[in-house]
């Protein structure tokens, strides 16, 4: 377990390269947090660390966006807020995310808690009394 604390914006990055250092052989990292809690922006960060050159916006919408990285490999930023059921997620192909090679981060990933392997990198988002970011990782 690793704690991480963020201060202001401006240190997200360096958040990131720490959460890389230490996860880095990992690749499905689960995010769950309250709505603008971060962790759209941490995923964008990470998704720019890790090379993708064509990041746009949150998946709220489109729930999953798949990104490009610099050597042809893919980025997957699922965001699973309007998934009400299993179910749902299975309908968007889940399975293949998470038994694929590719690196994935999912929002919200509570709706399918059950199916997240147990390699994954589980971050909880808390914000403070002074809008600092705490990030608790297991």
């Amino acid at each position: 377990m690793m704690d991480i604390v963020i201060r202001h914006k401006r240190e997200i990055p360096s958040a990131v390269k720490k959460l890389l250092k230490y996860y880095g052989d990992k690749r499905i990292f689960a995010f769950d947090g309250p709505m603008g809690s971060g962790k759209t922006t941490i995923i964008k960060e990470l998704c720019r660390e890790l090379g993708a050159s064509d990041i746009t916006s949150s998946p709220t919408f489109t729930i999953v966006n798949e990104y490009r990285r610099q050597s042809g490999s893919s980025l997957f930023h699922i965001d699973l807020y309007r998934i009400r059921k299993p179910e749902e997620a299975f309908d968007i192909g889940i399975e293949e995310y998470l038994t694929g090679s590719s690196w994935c981060f999912i929002e919200w990933p509570g709706i399918i808690a059950g199916l997240l392997p147990e390699e994954t990198v589980r971050v909880t988002i808390s914000v403070g009394e002074n809008d600092e970011r705490f990030l608790r990782i297991a």
